[in-house]
């Protein structure tokens, strides 16, 4: 976001004024010709405005125009880009039908933001009317040109995919939850005991608004946490600890086991970031620590928007707008060898990037299959979640989840619980409590998890505990813990972090659980781990290591 110098538009202002002196009528080059000379300068310093980012200081300049010349039809576009960038879509639709009513310059953004709130009404032959309006429209850029095409892709798939709903029921998780304010990025751990998400409400330590943006409140990270005995998650408090601050913080994922929040930031005394970072914060004794940088090779110059980690956490997905993708950004992934040592990051590839942004990254508990979104031509509307799953080393052509998981609004990120019984999703569709709200998807009738959708087995159970010194009792980090079945391949591998803790997500059945550590002698065991057909089964086993 670009700052703002209020004595440098003070006299940038004057100066324009002065200038306009030489002439009665002044054109600003955009189409916009005024009677009054001092409204030129005002129209230069509100663009300035909204340039910079402050939308609503922009909106009032553009009101104040707006007076002297209630039929310009380019006054009337930016008055509605303004409501439509604030998301209060009736004031800017009554805007920009007010600037088409004028018949004269009317320009050609115009229909595009038109189109988009149809679009979102899922009145989807009016936005396709709009769109072909652009595309006849003489002044039409070359990208607004493309992105026409784009929305004309997204309300084609839209009209197909509300004609074959999936049989699953998606509804608000309601006031203990959602607000009336902006609420996004569930993030759900394995066990589905916790629920962590975004919020601009107004609660928490001394909240601040972000003056200098949009108005609103700066984001916070909420959690709640699931109420076995009544079947709901409990009213959601900000994290405690030191996650949140004064400023933006925003989760990305929270890992399986619960221990770990991935949080983007837009550190200001970070002179080499680019516009954000991804932080890490872990619990320690119930609070969360302080957020951290993740540091490289995740981190770079470039921005990135999030991360999260794989079951046994060896495996970092991440989205970057770092050179050597695809478009704008993309998911990258990278393998974590031991404390100190990281591989190289990797693109997922063309089958899976885009020429446009993909984001919301989330890696199900099984290990195999990332959910994530896109607003590519494949969607419905603004960004739609999509899967992938690593096959033979190889990752699937991504699929639209389809309607009414996704809808002609914008959805956030996707997580679901080991069980696959529940999804969690966050959108801006029509009927919620406020900008955009947490919902849950009753996965009851369909196998997110499966190609076809179709159930083949019980959900995935939960292996956790911790490894200790068999003297001193404190955890051992770094033990290799393998998991093999009953023909002695290896089912899953992992280590145990710096607490001596570990945790992997496997179907029900039986196998053999070996433990190694240099210095240490092995452990050899056979368990029995329960299937989760109906909820989430968790095995608990400690074991104590000897020298």
């Amino acid at each position: 976001m670009g700052s703002y110098n209020p004595l440098f538009m003070k006299k940038l202002s004057y100066l324009l004024i002065f200038l306009s002196f030489f002439s009665v009528a002044q054109d600003d080059k955009t189409g916009n010709v005024f009677s009054n000379a001092a409204d030129v300068a005002k129209m230069t310093v509100a663009k300035q405005k909204l340039y910079a980012g402050q939308v609503v200081n922009a909106l009032n300049s553009f009101r104040e125009l707006e007076k002297n010349n209630p039929n310009d039809a380019g006054v009337l576009y930016y008055v509605g880009y303004c409501y439509f960038t604030l998301k209060q879509y009736d004031k800017a639709k009554e805007s920009l039908n007010k600037a088409v009513a004028t018949q004269k310059d009317i320009k050609a953004e115009t229909y595009l933001l038109l189109g988009k709130m149809y679009q979102f009404d899922e009145n989807f032959d009016k936005a396709i009317e709009n769109y072909n309006l652009l595309k006849t429209a003489k002044d039409a850029g070359k990208e607004s040109l493309e992105e026409t095409d784009v929305l004309l892709s997204q309300c084609q798939n839209a009209k197909s995919m509300m004609t074959k709903p999936l049989n699953v029921n998606v509804s608000n998780l309601g006031p203990d939850i959602n607000s009336s304010y902006d609420d996004k990025n569930p993030c759900i751990t394995a066990d589905g005991s916790r629920l962590i998400f975004t919020t601009r409400r107004p609660e928490g330590l001394d909240p601040q608004v972000d003056v200098e943006g949009d108005g609103k409140y700066f984001e916070d990270i909420f959690i709640s946490k699931y109420d076995s005995a009544g079947h709901h998650f409990a009213k959601a408090e900000p994290v405690s600890g030191s996650v949140n601050t004064k400023a933006h913080d925003a989760c990305t994922s929270i890992s399986p086991d619960g221990k770990q929040i991935f949080i983007y930031r837009n550190d200001a005394n970070n002179k080499d970031a680019r516009g954000g970072d991804v932080f890490v914060s872990k619990i320690n004794a119930g609070k969360w620590r302080s957020p951290e940088p993740i540091g490289k090779p995740i981190a770079s110059s470039y921005w990135e928007g999030g991360a999260c980690v794989s079951p046994d956490g060896k495996t970092y997905f991440f989205t970057s707008e770092r050179p050597g993708g695809m478009g704008g950004s993309d998911i990258w992934t990278v393998e974590k060898i031991n404390k100190k040592e990281w591989g190289k990051p990797v693109n997922l590839g063309g089958d899976v990037n885009s020429k446009y942004d993909e984001g919301g990254v989330f890696l199900a508990p099984d290990g195999k299959t990332l959910f994530f979104c896109s607003n590519s031509p494949a969607s419905m509307g603004g960004y739609d979640i999509f899967k992938t799953v690593l096959e033979n080393g190889k990752w699937s052509i991504p699929q639209n989840l389809g309607y009414p998981i996704n809808s002609a609004a914008k959805e956030g990120q996707l997580s679901v619980s080991a069980d696959a019984r529940y999804a969690y999703i966050s959108s801006d569709r029509k009927g919620g409590l406020g900008e955009s709200d947490v919902y849950k998807i009753d996965l009851k009738d369909f196998a997110i998890l499966e190609k076809d959708g179709i159930k083949k087995s019980g959900g995935l159970s939960i292996l956790k505990g911790t490894i200790r010194d068999g003297f001193e009792g404190f955890g051992v980090s770094d033990v290799e813990i393998t998991v093999k079945d009953g023909s002695s391949a290896v089912v899953a591998s992992t280590i145990t972090n710096e607490n001596g803790e570990y945790f992997l997500t496997l179907q029900g059945g039986k196998y053999n659980l070996i433990i190694q550590k240099k210095g240490y002698k092995d452990i050899s065991e056979t368990i029995e781990l329960a299937k989760g057909d109906t909820q989430t089964v968790t095995l608990e086993k400690g074991y104590l290591m000897k020298k």
